[in-house]
């Protein structure tokens, strides 16, 4: 019956922790997959959610199913969180927000959606970005393009050539934006560039989708949601993907939400139930366990402030290793511009280094970065980074020989 199956090569970057997983070497640094480790290369658990568990470890309630939308603590801790407190968006209605499945089952739902409801519109991705990107969009049948983005030459955002491109685009075009902590690069557009995307967007029609799974590790919690609250303000209608997984180091709870930006609180009354009826096609109901500790945290005030000072801790550990990793390959090699990792921000920085480069570090170094040659910079320690270092700086001398 299933003879016609074809095997399937595997997410690349999940598919690569195996390998890492049964290299023998003592010395081997993973610096593949998006995980955010401590000093002492531990995935940390957040003091502020262990008060949040204990907490609901003391409430006696039965484990019944959520709403399809999921828990209502839960949206308005999104909504505060992305939109700030007392927008009047969130205020006047205007804003539809949904539990899922982690950031994936965000743009997931979007995603089908979008496809339901505008089935002539092309998806715009920039290039690079998340690979999933790619693959959600055109699994839910839209034909996915690529927009300008990444510079190689200064290892930045090409912003005259993106803004170029997004003129373009006909009207109706769905375009995936990072309102920080670019995926893969770590280059990030400015707020005068934001607005500048945002005058495009306007006078172009094209509707925004804006996947947020970093906030708070660019510049601070507050300031990484500039790209959000600007479209808000200008009456942009779009949609937004979020992710407490790094944010709350709770990848395995899987707690994301979608939040749909409208004209109208009738409009989001309506987009809420197709919202809905998507979820119910897809799985019916979001899990409460992640979700309620988000929730527990978020809206009180101690432990929401204990948690931004934990944010902004190992936002400040990924900054110190960004310099750290700097200044050792200036060493290495004294005339090397290695300037693009104090530039880049967030958990990834672009290498540079071609697939082939990248596979030999993998064999001769057991250092293990993905073949785009992102590096996640959060996998590094004073343990290791002078090793790295000097591995970078040797394949970054044979590129340029």
């Amino acid at each position: 019956m299933f003879a016609n199956f074809a095997a399937s090569p595997g997410d690349p970057i999940l598919s690569l922790q195996q390998t890492y997983a049964e290299d023998p070497r003592s010395d081997k640094v993973n610096l593949s997959i998006g995980i955010y480790h401590d000093e002492a290369g531990r995935v940390p658990q957040l003091k502020s959610v262990k008060r949040a568990q204990a907490r609901l470890r003391s409430i006696d309630a039965p484990c019944v199913y959520q709403p399809m939308a999921g828990a209502a603590n839960y949206r308005q801790a999104v909504q505060t969180l992305l939109f700030g407190a007392g927008h009047t968006k969130v205020t006047a209605g205007h804003v539809a927000t949904i539990q899922t499945v982690g950031g994936s089952g965000a743009l997931k739902v979007g995603s089908d959606l979008l496809r339901r409801h505008f089935p002539d519109a092309e998806v715009w991705i920039s290039n690079p970005t998340w690979d999933n990107h790619a693959a959600i969009f055109e699994g839910s049948g839209f034909p996915v393009k690529r927009y300008t983005y990444f510079d190689s030459q200064t290892q930045g955002v090409d912003f005259e050539a993106m803004s170029a491109c997004l003129r373009t685009l006909r009207r109706g075009s769905i375009v995936l934006f990072h309102p920080c902590c670019h995926n893969p690069t770590g280059a990030d557009l400015t707020n005068a560039q934001w607005d500048r995307i945002i005058s495009i967007v306007t006078s172009r029609g094209l509707l925004p989708f804006l996947d947020i799974a970093y906030q708070g590790f660019g510049s601070g919690v507050e300031e990484d949601c500039y790209a959000i609250r600007a479209m808000a303000d200008a009456d942009v209608s779009f949609l937004v993907s979020s992710s407490f997984s790094k944010t709350f180091s709770l990848y395995g709870e899987r707690c994301g939400a979608l939040s749909i930006v409208c004209a109208s609180a009738d409009e989001a009354a309506r987009a809420l139930s197709q919202s809905e009826l998507a979820v119910r096609r897809n799985y019916s109901s979001p899990p409460t366990h992640g979700g309620q500790l988000v929730a527990t945290v978020l809206l009180d005030a101690e432990l929401k402030a204990l948690w931004i000072r934990e944010v902004d801790a190992m936002r400040e550990r990924i900054a110190e290793m960004r310099r750290q990793l700097h200044d050792a390959m200036r060493v290495v090699q004294p005339g090397g511009n290695f300037r693009y990792l104090l530039k880049q921000r967030g958990m990834f920085a672009y290498t540079g280094l071609s697939a082939d480069q990248v596979r030999a570090l993998r064999t001769n170094s057991g250092i293990y970065l993905v073949d785009s040659g992102r590096l996640c910079i959060a996998g590094l320690n004073t343990g290791n980074i002078q090793r790295v270092a000097v591995a970078l700086a040797a394949m970054t001398l044979q590129h340029a020989a």
